[in-house]
């Protein structure tokens, strides 16, 4: 373990700066955040996690991995939501094994960023992958397949259906 600290001097009061690195035994991943609050995630920890994180890509036709005050998230939200999508919200900063799970998914996906969407078991990407297959045409067929929508009727069609 190195430590480093220096002092620099901000009007009459120094602000002392640390600088940390550490090495661990393979086992465990720690950050500075968990050097200050949280404890070091172990494999084992991260594997339960990834199993969650699999059985629940595995229930549900969509999912959206999330944290409440992310608002890339609340967009992909607001697009399902407004298609007419069913979907399967988890809040990760409301999870008691958020950061796990968040660590999972990044193994999993190479993404460690929400909003983390699979749609029908596969991985889709954040919210700009989501709104680009928006803008292609490509989200509603990919939710229809999946389940998560019903299939679209033609306006002429859903109208006529709708006057009856």
């Amino acid at each position: 373990m190195a430590s480093v600290f220096k002092t620099r001097s901000r009007g009459h009061h120094p602000t002392a700066v640390l600088s940390l690195s550490l090495s661990l035994s393979p086992i465990y991943s720690i950050s500075m955040g968990s050097v200050f609050g949280s404890t070091a995630k172990s494999k084992e920890e991260i594997e339960t996690a990834l199993s969650k994180v699999k059985e629940i890509i595995d229930s549900n036709p969509v999912v959206v991995f999330s944290k409440t005050y992310c608002g890339y998230c609340k967009q992909v939200k607001q697009l399902l939501s407004k298609l007419g999508a069913t979907y399967k919200v988890v809040e990760l900063d409301e999870e008691n094994d958020g950061s796990e799970m968040q660590q999972a998914l990044a193994e999993l996906t190479g993404q460690g960023t929400v909003p983390n969407v699979f749609i029908g078991e596969k991985h889709i990407g954040g919210c700009d992958a989501v709104l680009q297959k928006h803008q292609r045409g490509e989200l509603v067929p990919l939710l229809t397949e999946a389940g998560a929508i019903g299939k679209q009727l033609p306006s002429a069609v859903s109208k006529c259906t709708q006057d009856r």
